[in-house]
């Protein structure tokens, strides 16, 4: 046996010690042994999870990270007895407090789940009720849970959406889930998952969606109701930075098993496994820029795109832009006021450059580059002039707008929105390219759709599958592959990374960094990722309230930011030491 493999067996050894260390404790709230979970597809049974066993404290922070499709996600659904119907629960047993949550009826178990246990899921956009006001989403678990009813059950409500940070409460309370932003949303879901101030709280990418500035107040929130009311948190993450901020334990995830666990300080000072040497690695800093930061990008030496020159003419010139949305009101529902989402952009992209365009949630990041894909029309009033290459991209209509949505695409922030469940991944592919580039035939579009989900880190029979196959992860590489499909000139990435694991998102700008070099398309980067922008950004742009309000180079924004959000968002970013 190699020295390395001894290793790792010891290493083994050591943690399952640790589990049973911990699992003897009379503090332990949640404790799972030999958890095992099998999932059913057409080709066999696939074992998600094998030999799971954990034990979380009462007000501890127990932490469960891993590279998308791992087995976290499946874990927290099987805690809550929420698999889907492909899945079921071979082997093991979940206790809560000392009761096997495995023996209960379903009826105890709706009990459970809200009450005893809440959940902050990966995908707000697919976990809220998009015909429900959030008002009354959150009173339902209150009214649900709690003894409260009526306008003491709404008042909670409104409370909790205040604790997460979303402003005038009192009106939102309201509104819809398709008038909230992504961030806002995430933070709705978070005021449902803590509205009944449960024992155990299973945080699935909580704080995904949201800036450094929300994040931070989210993770202060977590952490003040935690201390309030003893309660434990199963947080499930990519963001080391997070778990080594908050985490008081870690358990690294592979392949469904567990291959580390180890108290927050001691993983970060000296990780057992080399996996978790990796996923440091992989961690994108300003110290790394221009370097690969994936093991196959490494491997490969990669490619630098060459420096952009400033009076280089740009391919994508904004001016004045202003997205308005309607206020409507009455019987009549007649236009009374507008939102100003975006009041007034001015900024260039040049080819081959990266333009990182930050700002809090909810600042119009995400309203600017669907503007500039034409995905507003008739819902908002657009003003301004956006031209690509010369071209009116604001007024193009027939002919011109098709071209001009060839040469511009965007990867969303939520891919499992994005892509169409009923089509397999393969059809997504081609769909845009018989559309947008019919000159290529059939077999040649099959070919270049097998390449690119090659390239993306996808497995080579990603395109007869279907999207709900795939993890959060995988699911945006397939939206990254889809929107490279037809080779556009811009490429607007909105928050590309952000349902990414360190390794994947490593994967991922590598492959940006090499197209980059090779074909000299330019991105325009919304994000809220600080890391990325470090590592990718050649100039920033700092939005706040509809406008820019701070723009240079990156190493000048970084390191010497003129506005008060840009100094704001940079003092809220959570910073990764090791040691």
């Amino acid at each position: 046996m190699s020295a390395v493999k001894t290793a790792e067996v010891k290493a083994a050894a050591v943690n399952a010690a640790a589990v049973r260390t911990e699992h003897t404790s009379p503090d332990t709230l949640l404790r799972v042994d030999d958890l095992g979970v099998e999932i059913a597809g057409e080709q066999g049974i696939t074992r998600a999870v094998k030999s799971l066993a954990l034990a979380i404290a009462h007000g501890r922070t127990f932490a469960l990270v891993g590279e998308s499709g791992c087995g976290k996600s499946i874990t927290a659904l099987a805690l809550l007895r929420l698999l889907p119907d492909a899945g079921r629960i071979a082997q093991g047993r979940i206790a809560l407090e000392g009761e096997d949550l495995n023996g209960l009826s379903e009826r105890a178990m709706r009990r459970v789940r809200g009450g005893r246990i809440g959940i902050i899921f990966q995908e707000p956009s697919t976990s809220l009720n998009p015909v429900l006001r959030v008002g009354d989403q959150i009173i339902e678990t209150i009214v649900t849970h709690t003894p409260l009813r009526g306008a003491a059950a709404r008042e909670k409500a409104i409370g909790w959406l205040q604790r997460v940070g979303i402003p005038e409460p009192g009106r939102r309370i309201d509104d819809y889930p398709f008038q909230f932003s992504g961030g806002q949303k995430q933070r709705v879901m978070i005021a449902i998952a803590l509205a009944a101030e449960p024992a155990l709280l299973i945080a699935d990418e909580p704080t995904t969606a949201l800036d450094v500035t929300v994040q931070a107040q989210v993770l202060d929130l977590l952490a003040d109701i935690q201390r309030e009311l003893g309660m434990g948190i199963l947080l499930i993450t990519h963001d080391l930075a997070v778990v080594r901020n908050v985490a008081h334990d870690v358990a690294l995830m592979r392949a469904g098993e567990i291959v580390e666990t180890a108290p927050a300080e001691q993983f970060f000072a000296a990780p057992r496994h080399a996996y978790a040497r990796e996923l440091f690695d992989a961690i994108p800093t300003y110290a790394k820029r221009g370097q690969p930061l994936s093991v196959q990008g490494k491997a490969r030496g990669g490619a630098t795109p060459p420096a952009v020159a400033a009076d280089t003419a740009p391919v994508l010139s904004v001016r004045g832009l202003k997205v308005h949305y309607p206020i409507r009101k009455g019987l009549l529902r007649r236009t009374v006021d507008h939102v100003r989402a975006v009041d007034g952009l001015d900024f260039d992209l040049r080819a081959g450059e990266t333009l990182a365009l930050l700002g809090e949630s909810g600042c119009g990041k995400t309203t600017t580059g669907r503007a500039l894909l034409r995905l507003l029309d008739g819902a908002a009033r657009i003003e301004g002039r956006a031209a690509l290459d010369g071209r009116d991209l604001l007024g193009a209509s027939g002919h011109a707008l098709r071209e001009m949505r060839r040469a511009v695409q965007i990867v969303f922030q939520d891919p499992y929105a994005s892509l169409d469940p009923r089509m397999r991944v393969g059809d997504i592919l081609e769909e845009g390219m018989a559309a947008l580039r019919p000159e290529w035939k059939a077999a040649d579009r099959a070919a270049r759709a097998a390449r690119l989900l090659d390239r993306v880190g996808l497995p080579a029979d990603a395109a007869t599958r279907w999207p709900h196959e795939f993890s959060g992860g995988q699911r945006q590489r397939i939206a990254i592959a889809r929107a490279l499909a037809v080779e556009p000139r811009v490429l607007v990435l909105d928050e590309p990374t952000s349902a990414l694991d360190v390794s994947v998102q490593a994967q991922i700008l590598d492959l940006l960094r090499d197209l980059q070099a090779d074909t000299g398309i330019a991105y325009l980067f919304i994000t809220h990722n600080f890391g990325v922008v470090e590592y990718l950004a050649d100039r920033i742009a700092v939005m706040d309230g509809g406008r820019i309000v701070e723009t240079g180079s990156a190493d000048a924004v970084l390191h010497a930011p003129q506005s008060d959000i840009a100094r704001r968002l940079l003092a809220a970013v959570p910073r990764l030491v090791f040691g």
